[in-house]
């Protein structure tokens, strides 16, 4: 807004001529008393100031974002919210004016710039996930960036993230799919500062990297159900035989070293629809699909309902009050068939928006991840504790390209093999699209 301004011909606007007559001195003075009330009430009663577009700062405007944000900016659940208050006048009924972002619907733009690392720049890549190296013989699906449709998400600073978590400790909970996410951070990260790898467990399922330069530590902890589970895995870390799974006991591994952690992503989901027997007080109470047992089928969505309900109130009873992201399903692009009956993932190129939908079991799976969070955020903060939804669901979805398929560490089209291999198309080549999620975590943590 342009200050104020008087003639330039007058320094006093409001100045007038000695009067000839002293009698008259006190007359005059109140005249001009009287003049300058009915000059201030025309200036701000009938000419109230007008707001318009252009007298907000730019910065205070959501399509403008930039980061870090102003500090009355927050962040809910992937909302920005721009608080932006006026003074009343006649063009204004509102003292408080809200614009709304939702950084999780959006669209995937072409973006030139590339990776922050490449398949060659960063040895934390495990070998499944390196998909160039394995062959793949197009590269374009690292060539998009996720933009949302009413702002402007900031690029990822790995610099800057570092600053931020200087003296802090970070822990990715949860699936393989975590572990995948993970290693996208670190390799970020390590373009900046080269990570030192301080401890893993024998079966490398528990993980810690250390940045000495900030005095950071970046945690992974591999726990598919995220509870006590009996799990056997073949070379390809896919359940080889039944599971035995405890509804009532969370797993140890990451359960009890959850206070020494500053900021915390959990998630889940993906293991629940496969065959399992389910127990509390460690008795059999059911089990999902397992119909040569006489047993009652309680379907994958009970078990994942108890495993929430027993992480959310875990995290919310704790006396440790750490920054928790739960992180939503992200979708898998199996297409005539499944991971085990010859499906595949060939596509080359992002899903418009319409052009695909989630399968029944990603629906359900969402379903109860959004019934249990709403009511673990309302638990929470009446505890002090704050809950924040990493929905990566959508964007996820969009995106059938960026999956390892036929690419894995045998590279069967370099050496001229044909025969029928196993797809992975539920993980993500790094680097590609879960590379984004990462601009996600950093605008939730930091954006107020």
């Amino acid at each position: 807004m342009n200050p104020m301004t008087f003639d330039s011909k007058n320094n006093n606007p409001f100045s007038f001529s000695p009067l000839a007559h002293k009698r008259n001195h006190v007359l005059v003075k109140f005249a001009a008393f009287s003049l300058l009330l009915g000059l201030a009430f025309r200036l701000f009663v009938y000419n109230p100031i007008q707001f318009s577009s252009e007298t907000i700062h730019p910065s205070l405007v959501v399509q403008n974002v930039t980061f870090p944000p102003p500090p009355n900016m927050s962040l809910v659940s992937g909302h920005l919210l721009v608080d932006e208050s006026f003074p009343a006048s006649d063009n204004i009924t509102s003292q408080n004016v809200t614009t709304e972002c939702n950084i999780f619907t959006g669209q995937w733009v072409p973006d030139s710039s590339g990776p922050f690392y490449t398949s060659e720049s960063c040895k934390h890549i495990e070998a499944p996930q390196n998909c160039l190296k394995n062959g793949r013989p197009d590269s374009d699906y690292v060539h998009w960036r996720w933009k949302p449709h009413d702002c402007e998400l900031p690029k990822f600073d790995p610099r800057k993230f570092l600053d931020l978590m200087r003296n802090k400790s970070f822990a990715f909970i949860g699936d393989s799919i975590q572990r995948n996410h993970q290693q996208s951070l670190l390799c970020t990260l390590s373009q900046v500062e080269e990570a030192v790898e301080v401890y893993h467990d024998e079966e490398y399922r528990s993980r810690r990297w250390h940045f000495s330069s900030h005095n950071f530590t970046l945690s992974v902890f591999l726990s598919p159900f995220l509870l006590k589970a009996a799990i056997l895995e073949d070379i390809f870390r896919v359940s080889a035989a039944e599971i035995h799974l405890h509804l009532d006991k969370l797993d140890t591994q990451w359960s009890e070293q959850y206070t020494n952690f500053d900021y915390v992503v959990i998630a889940g989901g993906k293991w629940f629809p496969r065959t399992a027997t389910y127990y509390e007080n460690n008795t059999i109470k059911g089990c999902h699909y397992c119909p040569s047992k006489n047993l009652t089928e309680l379907g994958f969505d009970h078990a994942y309902h108890k495993a929430l309900q027993l992480i959310f109130n875990f995290v919310t009873s704790s006396n440790h009050k750490a920054h928790i992201l739960f992180r939503t399903t992200a979708a898998d692009h199996f297409e005539n068939g499944e991971w085990y009956s010859g499906g595949y993932c060939n596509r080359t190129g992002p899903f418009k928006e319409g052009e695909a939908d989630l399968t029944t079991e990603d629906t359900t799976l969402r379903d109860v991840e959004l019934e249990e969070f709403e009511k673990a955020v309302e638990i929470g903060s009446r505890k002090g504790v704050t809950l924040k939804l990493l929905d990566i669901n959508h964007l996820s979805l969009l995106r059938p390209d960026g999956h390892p398929g036929v690419y894995l560490p045998s590279q069967p089209f370099s050496k001229g093999k044909h025969e029928k291999l196993r797809n992975d198309c539920l993980h993500w080549c790094l680097p590609g699209p879960i590379d984004s999620w990462n601009e996600l975590l950093m605008q939730m943590l930091f954006s107020g």
